[in-house]
């Protein structure tokens, strides 16, 4: 299994903690994922003094050795693209951290880059990197 953690930056107004779990939804409901990765919400801190808590604005995804950071990057786009404001996404497996603007394409040639990278992180680690 490999650890996969999403944060979604939203506009004003949106929620990061419903774009990830409809993200989690998505991917439980992808026939070519659902039985490859398995997703829980979490707080990336603490809350601060004063703070009675904190929404979830973390996904941790345990990805099963049988999925493709092809597949999984096609699943994200078509999520993405399904979505009415699309948020920015950070994808970070490792050291290596992947960067998805709320403007990015899912064309070919992105999808690739990206499935690329998400396959290198799998297989080692390495710096922070930009779709």
């Amino acid at each position: 299994m490999t650890d996969l953690d999403v944060r979604a930056a939203t506009e004003p107004g949106g929620d990061p903690e419903e774009e990830l779990r409809s993200l989690m939804r998505w991917l439980h409901e992808d026939e070519g994922l659902h039985r490859q990765v398995r997703g829980t919400l979490t707080a990336s801190r603490g809350p601060r003094p004063g703070e009675m808590g904190l929404g979830f604005d973390l996904l941790q995804l345990a990805l099963g050795t049988a999925v493709s950071g092809g597949s999984l990057a096609v699943s994200v786009f078509q999520w993405r693209d399904a979505r009415r404001r699309a948020p920015e996404l950070t994808l970070r497996v490792g050291e290596i951290e992947i960067r998805i603007p709320r403007d990015a394409a899912g064309d070919p040639e992105t999808l690739r880059r990206i499935a690329a990278l998400l396959d290198e992180a799998r297989e080692s680690g390495g710096d922070d990197r930009t779709a």
